[in-house]
């Protein structure tokens, strides 16, 4: 965990539904904080903050807001981005307690100088994050695995190779494949899947702007 913390100030917010649409034409980002089964809180906060905090935090590092003279300690757990402009548009905190552990997603990064890299192989990560649990003061911003060790094609590393920090708990399942040694590809094997996947992206465009639009309006509907 990051020795800064990260803060916010957020203000509350009467608009909902539909009428958060003239929120972000403001700037403003609608949000909510659930707390503990308690009524939800619809706040909001200025774009550029939000997105701010957002990078700096992830769904992994705890966030100190203040809204209204009160302050809760929370986490994000969901981050709504507009598909076609790839806007933040809502964010969900979850509020939690220093006391208590919490369950989140923390990004996986490789550490070392691997030999199958070295003599033309290719590591083909499996996963990008794992799942795992913590105080929030022991909350890492990630979790690293070493592959200066994989040397041949079929070498892998798996979940249960992660070292953790004292006091941090991995969920996800320890024999999951993190990373893995193959050969690469074929430059006319590489332009083929790209074509491929570049035709199949343009036919399904049309149905997946249709896709956000409805997406964009259920979640204005919610909110």
């Amino acid at each position: 965990m990051s020795d800064q913390d990260i803060t916010l100030t957020l203000q509350n917010r009467e608009a909902v539904g539909k009428a958060v649409k003239q929120l972000r034409r403001d700037g403003q980002v609608p949000a909510v904080i659930h707390d503990h089964g308690k009524a939800s809180i619809h706040v909001m906060a200025p774009y550029v903050e939000l997105y701010k905090v957002y990078q700096q935090a992830g769904k992994h590092a705890p966030v100190h807001l203040t809204v209204g003279g009160k302050k809760y300690l929370a986490i994000i757990r969901d981050a709504d981005f507009e598909p076609r402009k790839n806007r933040l548009q809502h964010i969900v905190f979850n509020a939690i307690e220093q006391n208590k552990p919490v369950e989140t997603e923390v990004p996986v990064v490789f550490q070392g100088d691997p030999e199958a890299e070295k003599v033309g192989f290719m590591l083909l990560r499996q996963i990008d994050n794992v799942e795992v649990k913590a105080l929030p003061k022991d909350l890492p911003d990630e979790v690293v695995i070493d592959v200066s060790g994989l040397t041949v094609v079929g070498d892998r590393l798996h979940v249960s190779d992660i070292v953790v920090p004292a006091g941090v708990t991995i969920l996800t399942e320890p024999e999951h494949a993190v990373v893995m040694v193959e050969e690469p590809r074929s430059l006319a094997a590489q332009q083929a899947e790209e074509d491929e996947a570049a035709a199949a992206a343009a036919e399904a465009q049309a149905p997946a702007e249709e896709d956000g639009d409805a997406k964009a309006k259920s979640s204005d509907e919610e909110e």
